[in-house]
């Protein structure tokens, strides 16, 4: 069954300026992840849109996008999108497509990429600004994949940031000790300092009661020697 969440994201700018923008994702009511709009969608979409002056004109990657909350505010802020998602889920792809033309965006590219796979659509990607990624750390047996792939696109795009949201559901499952390994920087963002300590980001009545993380993902800087 399909159905559709409206998001009406207001205010937020950090110079006060007062502006709202209104943002349409097409669900499916179905088992499958991409499917439908997770409680980290909104937390991102909410930092994306509290830093939208810095955002537009940007090149900007989502990668394991689904229904593409993130993406697709970022296009409507005028960033230059590219969305992806699993080649192995064509659906997923079809749901990415669907959220573009509900919101009338006509230069967004969707694409095929897999967590921990190099492909020569990779390489030929534009330089990007910034990696989006909402809720990818999902399944442990997934999370050296998603880095890898953050760890591809960071080396090969000097200054890119990958901004990520994740949703704590076990003390146990950390991503701490893989970013030791892969030589990355992690940086917590308070989700009070962009609007969204609230359970109803754009009146979406996400994320709700669930704990959300705001991160932000760089390589690590190599140390002075002197």
């Amino acid at each position: 069954m399909s159905a559709s969440k409206t998001f009406l994201f207001e205010g937020g700018q950090a110079d006060g300026t007062e502006e709202t923008l209104q943002v349409v994702i097409p669900e499916v009511l179905d088992p499958s992840y991409g499917m439908f709009v997770w409680p980290c969608a909104a937390v991102l979409a909410q930092y994306i849109w509290y830093h939208r002056k810095h955002v537009k004109g940007k090149q900007v990657l989502e990668i394991g996008a689904g229904t593409s909350l993130p993406g697709v505010m970022a296009a409507k802020l005028g960033a230059s999108v590219t969305l992806s998602d699993d080649v192995r889920q064509p659906l997923c792809k079809e749901n990415a497509l669907k959220s573009c033309q509900a919101n009338g965006l006509e230069n967004v590219t969707v694409t095929g990429i897999s967590w921990g796979y190099i492909t020569s659509d990779m390489v030929e990607l534009p330089p990007m600004d910034i990696l989006l990624a909402s809720d990818c750390f999902y399944s442990s047996k997934d999370f050296e994949d998603v880095l890898a792939t953050m760890k591809f696109f960071l080396d090969q795009n000097r200054g890119c940031q990958c901004w990520v949201t994740y949703q704590q559901r076990s003390v146990n499952r950390s991503i701490e000790h893989l970013l030791r390994k892969w030589d990355l920087s992690c940086l917590h963002v308070p989700l009070a300092s962009f609007g969204a300590d609230t359970p109803d980001i754009g009146g979406s009545g996400l994320p709700g009661d669930h704990s959300i993380e705001m991160l932000i993902i760089t390589e690590k800087k190599e140390e002075s020697s002197d």
